[in-house]
């Protein structure tokens, strides 16, 4: 293949063929033709040398492919770069200015950057005379600038692709935004979709992103003049090789090169949750996706609409309790650690302190709030950032947010900004003063009553006393209920009465004195689970509402028996329908399908907008109980974990959960997080499609389980083959397929590549393109170890739970 290695140039009246390619000077980048697969569709690219597959990063000719084999690039005799398509003449120039020919060099650089040069100046000097980097593509290099012009608009953005072949401009840019306050967005055409805040001097970033994995590593800065704003980042160890990209669905991802396993690992994509998505909340409103509700309307602020507000539609926003007093007696309340809201519309001044930013804002009436104005600036001051009318798109930042003052009427907040931080200083003192008290009281108490609680213990009614008790101070909590009262629900915990068998135990339907229909479970004397997973779940759902977790009445406690009393479910759980042959055709497509988005909803509760952060960790068919309607509901979190504030992962010793749906790092690490429920989602996911259990099922070819099944098809494009009873319905079925896609992106070999359920939800409910999977966890299948060609080998009758030492 002829390159030209020697000068790295291409000199006037040279030429790029199909075959030849442009080498930077240390090999990092190649730059040529290349195609998706139709020769009759040329592009002249730059892709990243020694990596496979290749990973294209600029596109010149992207909306003009040639249509043929025979295409050319060369520097014609004005100093311009063109692209000759043997039948059309030229479909593509850099269109540089006219130069004298003989001193121009076009040169690869090892930044990626093709440019053209006078040939006697230094590439470092950057004085160049054209350059790719001013026309970026999808991707966003170390190095390139995103650019916009302070007078003429926005210039020099990513835009994303079409899809993953094609590279023609797509609908989304990636851009800074301008208007008012300069802020970093994603947009759909004019429609904006997601921003990244606003620029904090103090983080070097913008508030709104979160890469504390490449602090070290990498540098972000902004620099504005007169003219022009412009961003970058640069590395600050050559060995790394990272880049951003905008992807045809209007998401930003940033991937890191790994040369341990030679693969590209999507470490950061933006939008990642709910609270990413432009103005979630409505106006006049706080996102936290760590709380519950998600959005909450402004101190003095109340929903617009509240019974709407109630059923979680926010779209609606705040409006003011009591208007402002405009020219005196408003106060501003101090919100902290903040993603600054919507700048579009904002006004700063960069001389102003924040005292005087505060004043400016009390003399204008259409004011409502101020910030300081964190901007890099060459000239001074800590700056001042005003907003007018309507707070838009404020979110709580989980790292360096910053400190935002929304102005009140003075009857609304009876404290000044400073006089409330006192205040709050104040309680938090008497609070922690309050609660050493209690401890040493309470502990005290302890010791004085622990050997008298053994015998009441056993006292009919006692426990029945303690929790009504605590029922009254915390209004959470379950009721108890007396074991007599069960058991004559239950006949006597009657066979006629069982249900089922569980990893806790037998579960029976009972019914109440009052006809209300209930179902038990009883603690087995021979289950893996004991007085802790029990007291786990009595604790956790005792506080989770959500329409797919089904709800906990009560307990009992006896002796040794231990009840959990569930509201009934008469159509029992889900693996009793779809692993049936013919109880499976009264799940028609459309309810399946309905199925799996009230699962991931309830997944999404959990993981995000539930009081704490619950990892359920025994995510299968037979804990996704269904209703009269068969609304699905989650169950069974007797192994269910909890974490509180920002922690997301863990690790145990004492494995425990269902072959089957486990993912890998749990199996065999014990480490867990709320990508281990993903992986147990994308099993259920496939399980419910296919009808087929992924322990159960081997197909006879490959010897391989359900999810390397799945895999094989998908990778061949035969996944419709998953689907039994192949449907008619073209736009069905391809509804089908996009779920079995996005299962397949859930049980992806590392949890980092796993999507989480808000990008699930997203996923599954929408007709962007996804992103390609790749090879899910235990694709060669654990079941097959000892294959000796039979089928049989595979087939292993599932256990409903699992327990494991870990190792």
């Amino acid at each position: 293949m002829p390159t030209y290695s020697i000068q790295h140039t291409l000199t006037p009246n040279q030429f790029i063929q199909y075959n030849d390619t442009l080498v930077s000077t240390a090999g990092t980048f190649e730059a040529g033709f290349f195609n998706f697969g139709d020769p009759q569709r040329q592009y002249f690219g730059i892709w990243y040398n020694n990596i496979s597959p290749k990973t294209i990063v600029w596109v010149a000719n992207r909306n003009t492919p040639v249509q043929n084999s025979t295409a050319m690039m060369k520097l014609n005799d004005q100093g311009s770069l063109v692209i000759l398509d043997g039948s059309k003449g030229i479909i593509w120039s850099s269109n540089s200015s006219n130069i004298v020919v003989k001193s121009v060099v076009v040169l690869l650089l090892d930044s990626g950057n093709l440019v053209v040069k006078e040939a006697n100046r230094s590439s470092e000097n950057e004085d160049f005379l054209w350059e790719s980097f001013d026309y970026p593509g999808n991707t966003f290099l170390v190095g390139m600038k995103l650019k916009t012009n302070l007078i003429t608009g926005p210039y020099k953005y990513l835009t994303s692709w079409r899809n993953p072949e094609d590279p023609a401009e797509g609908e989304f840019s990636y851009r800074i935004d301008a208007r008012g306050f300069p802020q970093l967005v994603i947009a759909k055409k004019t429609i904006l979709l997601y921003r990244q805040g606003s620029w904090h001097e103090d983080a070097d970033l913008f508030t709104g992103i979160s890469w504390q994995r490449l602090f070290s590593a990498l540098s972000f800065s902004v620099f504005l003049t007169d003219n022009e704003l412009s961003y970058q980042y640069q590395s600050l160890n050559s060995s790394i090789i990272t880049r951003v990209v905008l992807d045809p669905n209007g998401i930003s991802q940033r991937f890191l090169w790994s040369d341990r396993v030679q693969i590209w690992e999507s470490i950061k994509f933006n939008p990642a949750d709910q609270c990413d998505l432009y103005a979630m909340c409505g106006i006049n409103s706080n996102c936290n996706i760590n709380d519950f509700p998600t959005c909450e309307c402004l101190e003095g602020f109340m929903p617009k609409f509240q019974t709407k507000w109630n059923s979680s539609n926010w779209s609606d926003g705040c409006v003011r309790k009591t208007p402002l007093n405009c020219l005196h007696g408003d106060v501003f309340f101090n919100y902290t650690g903040m993603k600054l809201p919507d700048t579009s519309s904002s006004w700063f001044d960069n001389s102003l302190s924040l005292e005087e930013c505060k004043t400016m804002c009390l003399k204008n009436c259409s004011c409502t709030a101020c910030a300081i104005a964190n901007l890099d600036i060459t000239y001074g001051g800590s700056g001042c950032l005003l907003w007018f009318d309507n707070i838009v798109d404020m979110t709580k930042h989980p790292d360096k947010g910053q400190d935002i003052y929304i102005r009140l009427a003075s009857s609304e907040f009876v404290y000044t900004s400073s006089d409330n931080k006192k205040n709050k200083s104040n309680m938090k003192l008497a609070g922690t003063i309050a609660g050493v008290i209690s401890f040493i009281i309470g502990l005290t108490v302890l010791v004085l009553v622990t050997s008298a609680y053994r015998k009441k213990l056993d006292k009919p009614g006692y426990i029945k006393k303690l929790f009504h008790w605590k029922h009254k101070e915390d209004g959470d909590l379950a009721t108890v209920f007396d074991f007599s009262t069960i058991t004559r629900a239950t006949n006597n915990f009657s066979n006629r009465n069982k249900l089922g068998q569980g990893g806790f135990g037998p579960v029976y339907k009972g019914i109440m004195v009052d006809g209300q229909e209930i179902a038990v479970k009883r603690l087995s004397k021979t289950s893996g689970q004991g007085t802790e997973e029990f007291k786990n779940e009595v604790q956790l759902m005792a506080t989770l509402q959500h329409r797919n977790l089904v709800k906990l009445l009560g307990c009992s406690i006896q002796q040794d028996e231990k009840l959990l009393i569930y509201e009934f479910m008469p159509n029992r759980s889900l693996d009793y329908f779809i692993y049936d042959t013919t109880r499976s055709k009264l799940l028609d497509w459309t309810k399946r399908l309905e199925i799996i988005n009230g699962i991931a909803r309830g997944l999404l509760y959990l993981h995000q907008d539930s009081r704490l952060r619950i990892i359920h960790r025994d995510l299968k068919t037979s804990n996704i109980l269904l209703d009269i309607d068969m609304i699905p509901k989650i169950s069974d979190f007797g192994l269910a974990r909890s974490f509180i504030g920002d922690q997301a992962e863990a690790n145990t010793n004492r494995v425990m959960g269902t072959y089957g749906y486990m993912p890998p790092e749990y199996a065999v690490h014990g480490s867990f997080s709320i990508k281990s429920d993903v992986f147990s989602f994308g099993v259920v996911v496939l399980e419910i499609i296919s009808g087929r259990k992924n322990r159960g099922f081997c197909d006879p070819l490959h010897h391989l389980n359900l999810l390397g099944h799945a895999w094989r098809l998908w990778i061949e494009d035969r996944a419709k083959e998953l689907i039994p009873d192949m449907l008619g319905d073209e736009a069905l079925c391809s509804k089908i397929i996009r779920f079995i896609h996005v299962g397949l992106l859930c049980v992806q070999q590392k949890p980092e590549n796993r999507p989480n359920m808000s990008y699930v939800v997203y996923m599954l409910n929408g007709e962007n393109l996804l992103p390609k999977p790749s090879e899910p966890g235990f694709y060669a299948g654990s079941d097959n170890t000892n294959n000796t060609g039979s089928s049989k080998v595979c087939s292993i009758n599932e256990a409903s739970l699992s327990l494991l030492e870990g190792r």
